[in-house]
Parts: structure tokens; sequence; C-alpha cells
């Protein structure tokens, strides 16, 4: 079964079709209010370490590496990485997260491994 995900920048304007919104950083993203992220759970568990986050620091030199090492994490992370997948039996997902650099961010490294775990 191929689950339905999306990945986008929680300072997007929330659509009818994200479906299910999950915030999957572990900080609060800046500027955004709650009640206007309009999420549906903010997952915080499932984010990369401060330590790997901070190593990442958004460099697109590291991002291989990156998602090496969050994979890693994620394998480490089972209930948490069950309760999205728990979430996506249930419809779209939207992986929401504040970063400015939309391809090399948690969400997309996140998204690319549930693909690849179904």
């Amino acid at each position: 079964m191929a689950f339905d995900i999306a990945v986008k920048r929680v300072y997007e304007t929330p659509g009818q079709a994200d479906g299910q919104r999950v915030l999957v950083d572990r900080i609060w993203p800046r500027g955004v209010a709650k009640k206007d992220a309009a999420l549906t759970l903010w997952l915080k568990e499932i984010a990369p370490s401060d330590a790997l986050r901070k190593w990442f620091g958004h460099e697109p030199a590291r991002w291989a590496e990156f998602q090496k090492r969050y994979r890693g994490e994620l394998d480490a992370n089972e209930k948490t990485v069950a309760q999205l997948r728990a979430m996506l039996g249930r419809g779209k997902v939207t992986l929401l997260y504040g970063a400015p650099d939309e391809a090399h961010n948690n969400a997309v490294a996140l998204a690319g491994y549930l693909r690849a775990h179904t």
C-alpha cells in the first residue's frame, strides 16, 4: 500500500487537500501562531535529534549523510514512526516543516523514509 504523503512549509496557507497536517520539527517555527498552523498534530519526537539538526545546518553538501543518519534515528524510533504510519493508514498526511530550503529538510527526508518503508 502506497501512502499519500505531501510535504509543505508550515508558512504556506493550509488547504483542504492537505489532509492531516503534522508538524515534524522539534522547534516551533517563528512567526506562526498555533491557531494559524491548523495542525492535526505536532510530532516533535519524530524530528532529528538536536545534535543531528545542528550538525546538518541545512548544508546541501551534507544532505546525503544527513539522510543516512536520520534514517538511523528513525529506525530506532519505532513507536513514533508507527504513530505516523497509523495516521497515514487513515488518509493523506502533509508533513510540515519550517526550514527555508524546500529540497533539503527533515520533512523531505522523512517522507522518503516512509515511502521506502511501506
